[in-house]
């Protein structure tokens, strides 16, 4: 049984993050809604209880049934968390006189507080409240405090429960993720087992057992998710897995045939159909970037489930589903609002009739990348950047037309080789072009041009929920610039996009 440390969700921006640290200590962990907080049983070693954007004096203020867990297993509340834990057991909370909101420093840590054992007092922690707690149950000790936080940190008496004010996830808390180990490790006694080779393992097993001698197809973007899915699928089950890769004609230039490449010499049994024709006939005049989305993924439903049904007897969907993704699905407040349709294959079950095997919704994208590398996945495709699944539809910001396609692949071709030619490549989370719906003057030799603008876009993040413009070398962007105007007709300016997520996004449409 493998041992974990469960996560019960408040709605906090940073709970993915509580989860990630977690995993980074070797540590297997589960995130869950507050009230859905599932059967405990021996695996579970521990409990964190995240932030949250409400105050617990809110009459709707989360509230969870901690009756089988506090006093009997250690437990860890984190801003909210602590808050609730002193407002419902005897302290009190009020509002900051002023949003303690920042870094700050522990000006005072218990010496003999097991929670900070290997930290010492002034050590940086991140503040995100505008309630703070102004007396602490009867039963409890104060074990860290800054010049404004009396009760930054605190413990309760005879128990193994602590609340602390600030977030130690944060890359702004310098210390937080001794203080994580030395709840996860030290106080709830995870043995920091949980590594890629175990997962594979793991998961290898299961999916054997799983799926006996059933057929399975899946489909393959390029990307790493479905890239690593049917790696760790084809260790499983071998040639009963059959890979289906689309051309939708909205590919970068010459990935169709790169990546079925890249995937014979791994061994995958892969189908590569052409199905750009269908794509550009079903999106001509379309403008609207919801409805190409639609399209999009109405068109990889149907070629995809055509090409499914001329395999004889499959009886498995497989899914590159990441974790965030199932997190996602049973958040706090139910599925998130859709900002924009995603093309996946989402469709594709009910219709085909068959069932579905996510070999990767326990892992988060990072640790992704760690599997596939313990698989022998090559870097090229593991270090890939996001690609957006709607692909260059998605940057074409008009109707897209198959010579605006050859355009913008001519253009995102030049830009992304020359970040990797200049090593700038791996600096970047993801970086793409964009083709405007605009056109501008220009003069080439002696005559006037009337042509098309492009942006280039540079991001870094973590997980795409948040991101910030790259600072890209002046001489790398003026020398991407000339090449653009000079080597892809129909091009005679280019821009570079210097907004970050929030409030802009990371793509276009």
């Amino acid at each position: 049984m493998q041992e974990k440390i469960l996560i019960l969700d408040f709605g906090s921006q940073y709970t993915q993050l509580i989860g990630r640290r977690i995993r980074e200590l070797n540590i297997y962990c589960e995130i869950y809604p507050y009230n859905r907080c599932p059967a405990l049983d021996a695996s579970v070693r521990g409990v964190i209880l995240s932030g949250s954007p409400y105050s617990v004096r809110d009459a709707s203020a989360p509230a969870p049934d901690l009756g089988g867990i506090k006093g009997k297993m250690p437990l860890l509340g984190v801003c909210y968390g602590a808050q609730y834990l002193a407002h419902f057991f005897g302290g009190e909370v009020k509002p900051s006189g002023s949003r303690e909101y920042g870094r700050a420093n522990l000006g005072f840590i218990a010496p003999d507080s097991a929670l900070f054992r290997g930290i010492a007092a002034g050590t940086q922690v991140w503040m995100s409240h505008g309630d703070t707690i102004v007396r602490i149950p009867d039963d409890c000790q104060v074990i860290a405090s800054t010049a404004d936080v009396e009760y930054a940190a605190y413990k309760v008496n005879d128990e193994p429960t602590w609340g602390i004010q600030f977030h130690p996830e944060v890359w702004h808390t310098t210390d937080g993720m001794t203080l994580l180990k030395n709840f996860a490790v030290d106080i709830c006694g995870c043995r920091q087992d949980w590594t890629p080779a175990s997962f594979i393992e793991t998961t290898v097993a299961r999916l054997r057992q799983q799926l006996g001698a059933d057929k399975v197809v899946l489909g393959l973007s390029g990307g790493v998710d479905s890239s690593v899915a049917g790696v760790l699928l084809h260790r499983a089950i071998g040639r009963n897995l059959t890979c289906i890769f689309v051309d939708n004609g909205l590919l970068r230039k010459d990935e169709f045939q790169t990546v079925l490449d890249s995937y014979k010499d791994m061994g995958l049994n892969v189908k590569g159909i052409d199905a750009r024709e269908k794509f550009w006939a079903d999106l001509k005049g379309v403008t609207e970037p919801e409805k190409k989305r639609k399209i999009i993924g109405r068109d990889f439903i149907e070629v995809f489930d055509a090409e499914a049904h001329k395999i004889q007897n499959v009886k498995w969907l497989a899914q590159g589903t990441i974790y965030p993704d199932v997190i996602e699905s049973v958040s706090v407040n139910g599925p998130s609002a859709t900002i924009k349709s995603h093309h996946n294959v989402g469709g594709l079950p009910d219709e085909m009739q068959l069932k579905v095997v996510e070999p990767l919704n326990l892992l988060f994208k990072d640790e992704v990348r760690r599997v596939g590398k313990a698989l022998g996945v090559k870097d090229e495709l593991l270090k890939r950047h996001p690609f957006p699944g709607p692909g260059l539809g998605i940057r074409i910001l008009s109707d897209v037309t198959p010579d605006k396609v050859r355009i913008l692949q001519e253009a995102d071709a030049i830009f992304i080789n020359g970040l990797k030619e200049w090593g700038l490549y791996d600096d970047v989370w993801q970086a793409g072009v964009m083709l405007l719906p605009v056109q501008s003057v220009g003069v080439m030799g002696d005559e006037r041009t009337y042509e098309n603008v492009v942006a280039l876009r540079a991001v870094m993040s973590t997980d795409g929920m948040t991101a910030d413009w790259v600072h890209l070398p002046y001489d790398f962007l003026a020398r991407m610039s000339n090449e653009i105007i000079n080597k892809v007709r129909g091009i005679n300016r280019v821009v570079y996009d210097i907004s970050s997520k929030p409030p802009a996004t990371i793509e276009w449409e």
